[in-house]
């Protein structure tokens, strides 16, 4: 590592991601950035291949003996890394080969995670209010005649002496009642939040038993909590609705899979908790977060779906009416929180994000 030698107090103190390569690709340097980055150590990784770093990363890797090769710069935007903790890194990444008579490579790396996430959730959050402002125009244009239907069937309804025309009748307001509901249901809960100390894992251990004795027993409930997280003021009532929505479907995507694969492993929901220090939801910076992911092994959602799943109505079950994720996101929002979701094949993870410290 003779050519960055004289610069290593400059490297040291860069905030960029910086590694040193010789030209076997084995490791030679580590700035504390790319420790921090890759959570090693340069005593652990020193004289090791680069493999060892960057599990499956291939196109890196042939990036990397190509510029060893040709003594040539590449640069390559939104790369995905794959450590050897599991942690996937999104990065955008440069190697130029340094030195004269032994050529080494340097590798500048800029992490994209964190800006991509802020991207993304921006995305959401626009999204809720989006489908908040549609539900809320919608609800208006059909309660009005919907009120109006319902006045004239109880009008025509006294009228009529014959009980077989009056059983029409009974129908109509029936009927209006159930859209009626319908479309509460869509405006999700129409009450204010009754804010109270709220201990997360007291939703989640709810939650628990109420899907254990709905499915008699047949889910696997595996439990990993943090027991750091603190209380929080929350409406316990509403945050108990809101993740019960998020497993039940959990638990119905993952007895789906059983009964369309009969070697499938138990149905199985997973329930973590972890506490965030200094984190971003949206625009704002929070000193502490609660993380809740409800995972499941069921068969996944379509990427297709996986966009548009926390619109009302929207649902990948055929019984299903689109309403639970939807009131669920609405309760998170109020709780200046968002809700994400990942999947792939035989996992889905809803992640919960809930701020901890109390609204200024």
């Amino acid at each position: 590592m003779a050519t960055t030698t004289g610069f290593k107090h400059i490297l040291d103190n860069l905030t960029t991601a910086v590694l040193v390569l010789d030209p076997t690709l084995n490791v030679q340097y580590l700035n504390p950035s790319a420790e921090s980055l890759f959570e090693t150590s340069i005593t652990r990784v020193q004289g090791t291949p680069v493999v060892d770093l960057l599990v499956d990363s291939e196109e890196a890797l042939d990036t990397l003996h190509a510029a060893a090769l040709n003594g040539q710069s590449y640069t390559k935007r939104e790369a995905e890394f794959l450590l050897t903790s599991g942690t996937r890194l999104t990065v955008d990444y440069s190697t130029s080969p340094i030195g004269h008579d032994v050529v080494e490579l340097l590798m500048e790396i800029q992490p994209r995670d964190r800006l991509l996430r802020i991207s993304r959730e921006e995305d959401i959050i626009t999204q809720q209010e989006t489908s908040r402002i549609l539900v809320r125009g919608m609800a208006h244009e059909i309660k009005n005649p919907l009120g109006g239907i319902r006045g004239a069937a109880q009008l025509l309804d006294r009228e009529l002496a014959d009980d077989g025309q009056r059983e029409y009748t009974q129908i109509i307001i029936d009927e209006a009642d159930r859209l009626r509901s319908l479309v509460d249901r869509m405006l999700g809960p129409n009450r204010a939040l009754s804010m109270a100390p709220t201990n997360i894992h007291e939703v989640l251990e709810r939650v628990k038993s109420l899907l254990e004795a709905e499915s008699r027993g047949q889910i696997l409930f595996r439990r990993d909590y943090d027991p750091s997280i603190p209380e929080f003021k929350g409406d316990k009532e509403q945050l108990i609705q809101a993740f019960l929505n998020i497993a039940r479907n959990a638990m119905e995507a993952a007895f789906e899979h059983q009964r369309d694969d009969t070697t499938s492993e138990r149905p199985t929901i997973t329930l973590r908790t972890r506490a965030l220090r200094q984190f971003t939801i949206g625009h704002k910076r929070h000193r502490l977060v609660c993380r809740v992911d409800v995972i499941d092994n069921g068969p996944g959602i379509p990427s297709d779906l996986l966009q548009n799943i926390f619109y009302p109505m929207i649902s990948g079950r055929a019984s299903g009416t689109g309403l639970g994720l939807s009131i669920t996101q609405s309760i998170i929002g109020q709780h200046r929180g968002l809700v994400e979701c990942e999947s792939e094949p035989g996992q889905t993870d809803f992640i919960i994000f809930l701020p901890l410290e109390e609204k200024q």
